[in-house]
């Protein structure tokens, strides 16, 4: 099934969308997602009435649009911002592996007042091997098996204080306080302090969003300074108290620097809480409308919940694309790029690929192999990725479990955000009885 590599580049000529309004200011936003030039976010029409999967319009159900782009032009570059999009499996999964693909030049698009310091984020091989190993003793898979019954713990005690509600909503009473515990489990976080956390937290995941605003982004730039001084003596204080602690592990890591050792957890802090947080609530919208879905999820293990965790991540990405920027002459199964060409590699569409998923608009929890792209993949791949599919299994496995009949409450669609970035249920109630 899979796609002709002689397919042509497709340049979109976007007035033939229903002659589009403005569409120059519109594609300026877009090209903002990794440019230097302020956001701004217009409607337009797809053919037959599909809204672009950036507009507005779009934030309930851009997959239409995505599957339209994926079919007609996996790889297509807009004419007015010159950024390239690749909506097919084949080539975003190139584009997340090949080295002629740079991530550090992809963040350097970005619209900031103030350079990063080298990060995981930010960084190309070797460099970001350099970093990034020594995250794994924190987040390897040692590590998480480690915290695993911790996070129960902390799953079974939340879900114990809801029960006698009998109804909850899935953001801000689940998805949110979860990931915080779950957090708080990894880097030893005292409970007075938790609470404060989780709103610093919050306000950082702004920094994942590359179309949020100016004065978003300048909150998000003050809290993860803040986060930054809180890991700082948080740290002292676990490797005080005890030294064999996988934080403190990684606190005297010799191939880290301070700085760059804090940067690694400020980058857990803002690439776990807001995946894991959406998880919860984008797999409960999936669910809670399916009994028999829930039911499997009731009945599994840890290594079959995990599985279904994947195929939720596969339907709902909370990261629905990602930015690089070629580094050296590339092809693509769709046409050839050159250096310097900025590039959206569609996560959310390519997850969604029918010439590698069958069925790919249902949830097939037992999907295997799932070859999604929702954690990236190559180099970049999510370091904080396997502790949300295992946290994410622990948490809706229990739910099930203690609630098998669990529903929307009457009423109830799921509500999602106004950001890109992270895709989530803003809000959405559920009847726990």
């Amino acid at each position: 099934m899979r796609r002709s590599a002689n397919r042509a580049c497709a340049v979109f000529n976007w007035r033939s969308f229903n002659d589009i309004v403005a569409i120059r200011s519109a594609y300026r936003n877009v090209s903002g997602a990794i440019g230097r030039r302020k956001v701004e976010v217009v409607q337009t029409q797809l053919p037959g009435g599909f809204i672009h999967p950036f507009s507005p319009a779009a934030r309930q159900d851009p997959y239409p649009a995505l599957a339209w782009l994926r079919a007609n032009a996996p790889l297509f570059r807009d004419q007015h911002s010159g950024v390239y999009y690749a909506t097919d499996h084949d080539s975003v999964s190139q584009i997340l592996r090949d080295r002629s693909f740079s991530a550090a030049a992809g963040q350097l698009e970005r619209d900031r007042d103030k350079p990063l310091p080298p990060l995981m984020l930010n960084t190309d091989p070797p460099e970001h091997h350099r970093l990034r190993a020594p995250g794994l003793l924190l987040l390897g898979p040692a590590a998480v098996a480690d915290h695993l019954g911790a996070i129960a713990d902390e799953a079974t005690a939340l879900l114990d204080g809801l029960a006698a509600r009998g109804e909850a909503e899935v953001a801000s009473e689940l998805g949110e306080p979860f990931a915080t515990l779950v957090l708080a489990a990894v880097l030893r976080i005292p409970p007075g302090d938790r609470a404060a956390f989780a709103a610093l937290a919050r306000q950082a995941s702004v920094n994942l969003d590359p179309m949020a605003g100016p004065a978003a982004t300048s909150v998000g730039r003050r809290a993860s300074a803040l986060i930054t001084r809180y890991l700082d003596g948080n740290t002292d204080r676990v490797t005080a108290a005890d030294v064999d602690a996988p934080l403190a592990r990684l606190a005297r890591d010799p191939r880290l620097n301070r700085t760059e050792m804090l940067g690694i957890l400020s980058l857990i802090v803002i690439g776990g809480f807001e995946p894991l947080a959406s998880l919860i609530g984008n797999a409960l919208a999936w669910l809670l409308p399916r009994p028999d879905a829930l039911a499997e999820l009731r009945d599994a293990d840890q290594i079959t919940a995990e599985r279904a965790v994947d195929e939720l991540l596969r339907l709902e990405s909370p990261i629905p694309f990602v930015a690089r920027v070629v580094a050296e002459p590339v092809a693509l199964p769709g046409g050839q790029l050159e250096p310097g060409a900025r590039v959206l590699a569609m996560l959310a569409a390519a997850n969604r690929d029918p010439a590698v998923f069958t069925r790919p608009d249902d949830p097939v929890l037992d999907r295997t192999p799932n070859p999604h792209l929702a954690f990236g993949g190559g180099g970049h791949f999510c370091l904080a990725g396997p502790l949300v599919r295992t946290a994410g299994a622990v948490f809706l496995r229990e739910l099930a479990r203690r609630f098998p009949a669990a529903r929307l409450a009457p009423g109830e669609r799921p509500e999602w955000s106004d950001s890109l970035i992270p895709r989530r249920v803003r809000r959405l109630r559920l009847v726990l009885a």
